[in-house]
């Protein structure tokens, strides 16, 4: 077992399968002690008769290190508290919070109804929020402290029928540089090391199961979902102090570090412009810098899309 987080407690949210189990199990493998949190629902926040905290929490005890299950809802502002008072409670301090429980609700944006929006908003973005909340005091008065929200190229870049997912992505995207910016200050000065950094993983789980001609398909190794582990237990350690305020990514084999956005070229003239000018200059200034939205696919991924609309 590595010691890069030794002496260190961390909580998971949705860590009872896929990414955050596998976030779950490489803190573990650093020598920390985790808080597996689950709820043990379905991809739309419905409960099942599973019980997947438990089970990482004995996978995480045969590696030689200690967790402790928590089935609160973070959606819920006092369940979130409870969540990291879980990890007081056993174990005195949070040191490492990984914000990555979600559900699912996908439909094309005309077709959405606005329970399918709330929902989600309110685990992935709401949530997300409800357990910096409460955790970020705890990590100010031990002076040190780890955030790691897990977002999505949903958010970064748009995705089909996902306007809940990627707008609630999105938002926690904003938040994790919200969070870098106010403890910045306080970093510089060494008052504490608070660091927040953001993370859109990438794994063959049961949400990109949901994609149409994906179901039932094998999972390719550079797709296990446990290959993101590794770079969450990097930022959440003393090692990371210097990084602050960063989105990466995770494509096969390579972690990759997103450019956030900043602007790329101007359009100016003195006094302002007509809606007229602009159309006569807007391509000179801005057309070769325009982005494409969506989701690059692999080849892969267009073909069973392809044979799934084919079958259609």
């Amino acid at each position: 077992m590595g010691t890069l987080l030794a002496g260190k407690v961390g909580v998971v949210t949705g860590s009872g399968r896929g990414i955050g189990r596998g976030i779950a199990l490489a803190l573990a493998r650093e020598g920390a002690k985790v808080v597996v949190n689950d709820v043990g629902c379905d991809l739309g926040g419905r409960g099942t008769d599973a019980d997947p905290a438990a089970a990482v929490c004995k996978e995480i005890a045969a590696l030689g290190s200690e967790a402790v299950p928590s089935y609160d809802s973070v959606a819920d502002f006092t369940a979130a508290g409870n969540i990291i008072k879980t990890a007081l409670d056993a174990w005195g301090r949070c040191d490492v919070l990984v914000n990555n429980a979600g559900i699912i609700r996908d439909r094309a944006i005309v077709n959405m109804s606005e329970e399918e929006f709330d929902a989600v908003i309110a685990v992935h973005l709401k949530g997300g929020w409800n357990c910096c909340r409460h955790a970020l005091p705890v990590m100010k008065e031990q002076k040190f402290g780890r955030v790691i929200n897990i977002v999505s190229s949903a958010g970064l870049r748009g995705n089909f029928g996902q306007s809940n997912y990627g707008a609630a992505k999105a938002g926690l995207m904003g938040l994790t540089f919200v969070i870098a910016v106010e403890f910045m200050k306080g970093n510089a000065e060494g008052k504490y090391s608070i660091t927040a950094n953001a993370l859109a993983p990438a794994g063959m789980t049961r949400m990109v199961g949901t994609i149409p001609g994906m179901e039932g398909r094998p999972v390719p190794p550079e797709m296990n979902p446990e290959l993101n582990g590794p770079i969450v237990a990097f930022l959440a350690s003393d090692r990371a102090a210097h990084v602050n305020g960063q989105v990466f990514g995770r494509r096969g084999y390579a972690y990759t570090l997103f450019q956030t956005p900043k602007p790329l070229a101007a359009l100016y003239k003195e006094g302002g412009m007509s809606a007229e000018e602009i159309a006569r200059n807007f391509d000179a200034a801005f057309t070769e810098h325009l982005s494409v939205p969506g989701i690059p696919q692999t080849a892969a991924m267009k073909q069973a899309q392809a044979a799934a609309a084919a079958k259609k």
